[in-house]
């Protein structure tokens, strides 16, 4: 039988309010699939499987809050059946699991058994729960059921009202617990990460101008912002300088294959979020946009992946926007640097021996002394300024 647990989110969430379940006891359940829906301190999330099976048991109601680690559902593997495992004992559902890492990635199992197994997990719910959830209007198949064999009963039902009610009057304060736990993040990185700071002016006349003549021959909604251009040139560097690119657990450094950018966004309630690109290295700058105004887009609507919040191997702050010449960031823990982006602003500056007014900017990286030194970093961000000299290539 397969725990599925209540992954880690994030350096700053140790535990997350269940919303909704996205499956049923007889589903069965495929590699990345969407299995429920948990609320952070910053946003909802959507809760990917990494394991396949067919789902026994639903242990978490609606509405209950669980620490990390938490089991949330059982799975049945390949050849199991309702009646040759028993069904998980309540001690066992409350006890805290190990915390799971943000590079685990579990090996897919075996295809899951068909659909008999399916019919033989039908639900049992009393007659008064069934009719007390239809007044609630509480979906009876999202509930763990107390009673026998899994039954779904009326207390059941009762309890998914009152924490859907206390989850309910708690919304007031979430602005307050996001601020908390983005300061327990940040207190954790600057105790905990010997960081070093490094900052480069950027000359962006051969990128503006590229990017100009690029979008005039693209549509409005086709049009591309500085920041993919951006977000490709640090994710190029990262080929040519991987030790900026991963993680630190357990006293080591985990460099990462896979280059996922985390995106600084602002959320319009307040507080901040850096939810994960995938993959930039490989994507044109056409995908890239579209990605980053979907990733926006879905953030501050509340709808992103777990994927998206466990897995960026650095991020990338932009404060162009805002104004600011140059921003200085905390590395977001087990991460390894942060790369960071100020306005573009004309500055005096010397080309071949003539004073001139030249578009600039500043760009900054915050990195960890454990991995790299300030050589390395220095090697970085000359590549990230360089890539961006060459915006045809990228």
């Amino acid at each position: 039988m397969i725990e599925f647990k209540l992954p880690s989110l994030g350096a700053d969430m140790d535990k997350g309010t269940l919303l909704r379940w996205a499956i049923r006891p007889g589903d069965a359940v495929k590699r990345g699939q969407v299995v429920a829906v948990v609320d952070t301190s910053k946003a909802a999330v959507d809760v990917e499987s990494w394991q396949e099976g067919v789902v026994f048991e639903l242990l978490v109601q609606p509405g209950e809050t669980i620490e990390v680690g938490t089991v949330l559902a059982t799975l049945l593997e390949a050849g199991e059946t309702p009646e040759t495992v028993k069904p998980t004992a309540p001690k066992e559902r409350t006890d805290k699991a190990p915390d799971v890492s943000v590079t685990s990635t579990p090996a897919p199992l075996a295809a899951p058994p068909a659909a008999p197994i399916a019919t033989s997990l039908r639900r049992r719910v009393s007659p008064a729960a069934r009719k007390h959830a239809q007044e609630q209007g509480i979906d009876i198949e999202a509930l763990a059921g107390t009673g026998p064999d899994g039954a779904v009963t009326l207390q059941d039902v009762q309890q998914a009202a009152e924490l859907r009610t206390q989850a309910q009057a708690a919304a007031p304060d979430k602005q307050a617990q996001m601020r908390k736990a983005i300061a327990a993040a940040m207190s954790r990185s600057k105790r905990e990460i010997p960081h070093y700071y490094l900052s480069e002016t950027v000359p962006m006349r051969k990128a503006q101008e590229w990017l100009a003549a690029s979008n005039e021959k693209r549509s409005i909604t086709e049009r591309l912002l500085m920041a993919t251009l951006q977000l490709k040139a640090v994710a190029l560097a990262l080929k040519k300088y991987p030790d900026m690119n991963g993680f630190y657990l357990n006293g080591m450094h985990q460099p990462s294959q896979a280059i996922h950018i985390g995106v600084a966004i602002s959320l319009r309630q307040g507080g901040l979020i850096a939810p994960a690109i995938h993959e930039v290295a490989e994507k044109s700058l056409d995908q890239l946009m579209r990605d980053l105004t979907d990733l926006v887009r879905r953030a501050r609507a509340g709808s992103l992946r777990s994927s998206e919040m466990s897995d960026p191997t650095l991020t990338v702050t932009n404060l162009g926007d805002q104004g600011v010449d140059t921003v200085y960031g905390v590395i977001y823990p087990p991460q390894v640097a942060l790369v960071g982006f100020g306005r573009i602003r004309e500055m005096p500056w010397v080309t071949d021996g003539a004073l001139c007014v030249m578009p600039a900017m500043t760009a900054s990286l915050a990195a960890d002394h454990r991995v790299s030194d300030g050589h390395y970093g220095a090697l970085f961000l000359a590549e990230v300024r360089e890539r961006l000299q060459r915006p045809e290539q990228l």
